[in-house]
């Protein structure tokens, strides 16, 4: 059996770990061929036993689920490097969604998946390693005047998620160039998250 050809030789410890990798990755690959997502068609692309796909996961949603938990953990990488802790609030907040956007843009064929595969809160549990920074940037950005406070937090953290999502699947739905839909993005929840209120002005633009 497959799964048991891949048995490694080097230990038993790491053989769950790259078991539950490979199926992964086989996940992400048959999603990027827009494959029909079964428990056998995952078993096979990732060369193990049904068996041992079960023991460490008891559905295709189970699949999904940690799939982009493992996406997200990237992600969280990708908004530390858009450093949300600098400059102005709004401006952080815009290179935070840049970010995201750049990071849907590599896991395009799992969001489809996901959108398909996991209820809307399954999808918050894999997200919510993502809300710290943002709810800290969000909090900056009421102090700093820039940000509406008449509403909750987590509704706007819920609507940043669900807009960056939505955006992307316009994108692709209707073929908008990524570049542009990218700045319909940030136009979009700047308008949000400001509620009204205008940018405060940079040097060049006080008198």
């Amino acid at each position: 059996m497959p799964g048991h050809r891949r048995a490694p030789s080097t230990g038993a410890h790491g053989a769950p770990r790259r078991n539950a990798t490979a199926i992964l990755d086989a996940t992400e690959r048959l999603l990027a061929r827009r494959a029909s997502l079964s428990i056998v068609a995952i078993a096979a692309e990732a060369g193990v036993s049904r068996p041992t796909l079960y023991a460490h996961y008891k559905s295709i949603a189970g699949i999904i689920e940690a799939a982009v938990g493992r996406s997200v953990v990237q992600s969280l990488a990708a908004f530390e490097e858009a450093r949300p802790g600098d400059g102005p609030a709004d401006q952080a907040l815009l290179r935070m969604a840049e970010a995201s956007w750049k990071q849907l843009g590599r896991y395009d064929a799992l969001a489809r998946g996901a959108a398909e595969h996991l209820s809307a809160g399954a999808v918050h549990r894999t997200h919510e390693a993502m809300l710290a920074p943002l709810h800290a940037v969000i909090e900056r950005g009421r102090r700093e005047g820039v940000f509406r406070s008449d509403l909750p937090a987590d509704w706007l953290m819920t609507l940043y998620f669900s807009i960056v999502h939505g955006a992307d699947e316009h994108a692709a739905g209707q073929g908008i160039d990524r570049a542009k839909a990218l700045q319909l993005l940030k136009r979009t929840l700047t308008d949000l998250f400001r509620g009204g209120r205008q940018a405060r002005p940079g040097p060049a633009q006080q008198s």
